[in-house]
């Protein structure tokens, strides 16, 4: 049994371990497949709508372009995470081509998803925790005083599903921000070059192909989808798991695995979430290839349980449940629904 003398070392040895085990090896076959697969589906579905023409049939394709694009970001996730090239110049032109092709700007993202990863679920530092339309702190909540928004938070469980048909939207709106601020962002000529193509161009096609009123509903169907289907991938992971104050400081372990998800399922559920649902292994391990994350659970579980760190995992459905439940009752305005068993230790010290 391996000895652990001091929280410091403690995702070293886990990290020595992981290595030892192989599960930080490149996988080329794996994501040089996914790569060519890429242009090759967009290539074929831009055909087959082109040849469907001005039909209501195209709402099917709406959800098909839903899926894809979806997809597509999950794999410059992977790209943006170093988890497919060695060189970071190869990742990250990687990332930013691939989230052009789903409308994102690669550098909006970077700035945002590694203040998450360096501190996930600390108030004031995490911003996925600083949304405007859904309070996750009773303070948030607090901050609207007219009766229907208060209404509104108290019942804001019920209408998160329905905000995520918006996500597609937002992401679309934020991306183009940031590459038109005057912030320094790399690479901004070809930044704003592949999301003009993918923007302009995609609505351009919609448009010449179908009549107005179907490209609307077609256009309303693929941007709701797309929202919904990347929030419905990313909510679990965090949300409703313990909050941190700013000012407490936690060794890296436990400050990823304290505040992360697992969503436990099949090799079906790992394609759909894009190996999302192995969040405490990516958070621990971002550069870790996709097609080990499965591989990597069992052991950090075990690793943790000797440890006595609570490693949390549960079903898709259980953890739609507590997200709702947990919004619900910060919307009712309780306080600490959800306070870390750390936190929880140090207050009464």
């Amino acid at each position: 049994m391996t000895t652990h003398t001091a929280p410091a070392s403690d995702f070293t040895e886990l990290a020595r371990q992981v290595r030892e085990a192989g599960l930080m090896r490149r996988r080329y076959g794996y994501y040089w497949t996914k790569l060519a697969l890429v242009p090759v589906l967009f290539a074929a579905t831009i055909v087959a709508f082109v040849w469907i023409g001005d039909s209501w049939w195209q709402l099917f394709m709406a959800v098909w372009f839903a899926f894809l694009f979806t997809q597509t970001a999950f794999l410059g996730h992977d790209a943006a995470h170093r988890q497919i090239f060695r060189s970071g110049r190869w990742n990250d032109w990687t990332s930013l081509v691939l989230g052009g092709f789903v409308g994102m700007s690669y550098g909006w993202w970077q700035h945002k998803h590694t203040r998450h990863h360096a501190n996930p679920n600390q108030l004031g530092v995490d911003p996925d925790i600083e949304l405007p339309v859904v309070a996750f702190t009773p303070e948030q909540a607090g901050r609207h005083r007219s009766r229907f928004m208060r209404w509104v938070m108290a019942h804001q469980g019920a209408f998160f599903f329905p905000i995520l048909l918006l996500e597609g939207l937002s992401l679309h709106a934020s991306s183009v921000h940031r590459v038109v601020m005057r912030e320094h962002l790399a690479h901004r000529p070809a930044e704003i070059a592949v999301l003009a193509v993918r923007l302009v161009g995609f609505l351009a096609l919609v448009f010449l192909v179908l009549s107005p009123g179907i490209a609307a509903v077609f256009l309303a169907v693929q941007l709701g989808l797309f929202g919904l289907y990347m929030g419905a991938s990313f909510a679990p992971n965090h949300k409703g798991m313990p909050l941190v104050p700013k000012a407490l400081r936690l060794d890296f372990l436990r400050r990823q695995v304290l505040m992360s998800r697992d969503i436990r399922g099949t090799p079906f559920l790992d394609f759909m979430m894009g190996g999302l649902n192995y969040q405490i292994e990516h958070h621990l391990f971002p550069s870790m290839a996709r097609p080990h994350l499965r591989r990597a659970a069992p052991m950090i579980a075990a690793y943790c349980r000797e440890l006595g760190v609570p490693y949390t995992q549960t079903g898709l459905w259980q953890s739609y449940a507590i997200v709702l439940r947990y919004i619900n009752r910060v919307g009712l305005g309780e306080r600490d629904p959800f306070m870390c068993p750390l936190v929880e230790q140090r207050a009464s010290i």
